[in-house]
């Protein structure tokens, strides 16, 4: 298990979200707002432009000495060094993505059971990702998952469990009491005109 992650404030990326700025510069402006992890997702680009953003995106993280998480892509993430990958429940086994990423690069694995964390723990993930804890837009097919699922499988894993889906300034108080290591956040901080604000306003409410 990697314990030197930070999983407190992470965000996902979707361009499409983004309103009077380019990708790179609203990434480095959610890091200098606190954002302690990046997973680059993106679902449209050709693999030559997904190599491309990965290794520009990359250049911003390791500027701050943040981990850059690749979704999905094994080829991208060990093309351009990338701290680890973000894998679901319907992408490559576990068990395979790890002999492949070797021990050293961060894996973290979706789930929306109990049982589907305990498994991926098993296999070797680094982290899971919960979701969707509330309704979210950037991904309409997510399974909702209740806060009590999410403070179980917190309570029974050993490695670090982070939120995802539809968490903002409004919600995120209902996971005080969840004791879990961080959230993912898409849209309520690339959505934002102030992108470096709404990521400050999110960190000072974190209060697990």
């Amino acid at each position: 298990m990697k314990t030197d992650v930070n999983y407190k404030l992470y965000l996902v990326t979707d361009r499409d979200l983004l309103k009077n700025t380019d990708l790179y510069a609203a990434v480095e402006e959610a890091i200098k707002g606190g954002v302690t992890l990046v997973q680059l997702r993106e679902k449209d680009l050709t693999t030559l432009e997904f190599y491309n953003t990965a290794l520009n995106i990359k250049k911003v993280t390791d500027k701050y000495n943040i981990p850059l998480i690749i979704n999905d892509r094994m080829d991208i993430a060990l093309a351009v060094n990338a701290s680890g990958v973000h894998i679901g429940q319907k992408d490559m086994p576990c068990t395979i993505a790890r002999k492949i990423l070797g021990n050293d690069k961060i894996l973290g694995v979706s789930a929306t059971t109990l049982s589907q964390a305990i498994k991926a723990e098993k296999e070797g993930a680094d982290y899971i990702g919960v979701g969707a804890i509330f309704h979210t837009s950037t991904k309409q097919d997510a399974k909702p998952v209740s806060i009590d699922m999410l403070k179980e499988i917190k309570e029974t894993l050993s490695i670090p469990v982070v939120a995802i889906g539809g968490i903002t300034i409004k919600n995120i108080h209902q996971l005080d009491s969840s004791n879990i290591d961080g959230i993912a956040v898409v849209s309520d901080i690339l959505g934002k005109e102030d992108i470096r604000l709404a990521s400050e306003n999110l960190n000072s409410l974190i209060k697990f």
